[in-house]
């Protein structure tokens, strides 16, 4: 250690190479690289737009689905859209919105999921009213652009009752397809599947069964917006509060039952899945952190 001229020491300055490693090691101690600065990012106007957008866009696609099978098989007759097709072909749109924009937003494209995962602790409440607005205006966009299209079509793409079932009825109905349907959604969030993008065919596995089943009782909605937003611009308001409560509440049996399978949530895992990486794993216009590249630097 060498003496300053007046002969005191001078203090050890370390190397930059060596504070660099120390600041990399703290950095870590926080959970992920660059976690002080961007922790949160997400309430960044700038990456909430995004996330908005998302959900609006992928709502709209599968509200484009799931109310044009009705309204192109009634307008055409028969079987233009056979009743599989009709079916399943939701289920396939979400697993497809999922991989393919997932990592935005979480993909919610539903209010009671929405709902679900802020109660679980995954999602700030304060982001909920926004997300359910751009889920709503997505619906509505879907079903005025097939109006605009191929016309009304009567009651044609609504989820309605089954014929001979109550209004009460449908919404028991729903409340059990839509506890199965969050339930499946926490779960694979969760840390303790770790199954990331196979959770698309997890959740539209269980939406296409969900249908085949259960859509001739209530029409298998398990979504508020998918049914009040359809019902808003086709005035068609037919036991619309069965479409809400049942969903809602759905969701809330689903989250209680997440906390005996699986305890409190709140972890990285399910916030990730449910706020979806960006601006924390990845950030436009740059490239993935270099750790979500390279797994093998983790702990190095």
């Amino acid at each position: 250690m060498a003496n300053s001229p007046d002969g005191e020491a001078a203090p050890a300055t370390p190397s930059r190479d060596g504070g660099r490693t120390h600041v990399e090691v703290a950095l870590r101690s926080f959970g992920v690289p660059n976690s002080v600065a961007h922790e949160f990012d997400f309430w960044d106007g700038s990456y909430e737009g995004r996330r908005l957008f998302s959900e609006l866009l992928g709502t709209f696609f599968l509200v484009l689905v799931a109310v044009g099978g009705g309204m192109v098989n009634a307008r055409f007759g028969g079987d233009a859209v056979p009743y599989g097709a009709r079916v399943v072909s939701p289920a396939l749109m979400v697993a497809a919105i999922i991989l393919f924009m997932g990592a935005v937003s979480g993909a919610h494209l539903n209010p009671a999921v929405s709902v679900a995962f802020a109660l679980r602790g995954d999602f700030p409440w304060k982001r909920v009213p926004a997300y359910i607005v751009a889920q709503f205006v997505g619906a509505g966009l879907a079903t005025l652009l097939l109006v605009a299209l191929i016309g009304k079509q009567g009651s044609a793409g609504l989820t309605l009752p089954g014929s001979g079932i109550s209004g009460t009825t449908a919404m028991l109905w729903e409340i059990v397809l839509t506890t199965g349907l969050v339930s499946v959604i926490l779960g694979t969030a969760s840390g303790a599947q770790q199954i990331g993008p196979f959770a698309a065919l997890g959740v539209g596995s269980y939406i296409a069964l969900a249908g085949l089943w259960g859509s001739a009782v209530s029409g298998a909605s398990m979504n508020p917006a998918r049914s009040l937003g359809p019902a808003l611009v086709l005035n068609d308001w037919t036991a619309w509060w069965a479409y809400l409560v049942g969903p809602t509440a759905g969701a809330v049996v689903a989250v209680g039952l997440a906390y005996v399978l699986r305890g409190r949530g709140g972890g990285r895992s399910g916030m990730s899945a449910a706020q979806g990486t960006l601006g924390v794993e990845w950030r436009t216009g740059t490239q993935p952190r270099a750790e979500a590249q390279d797994p093998g630097s983790r702990g190095h």
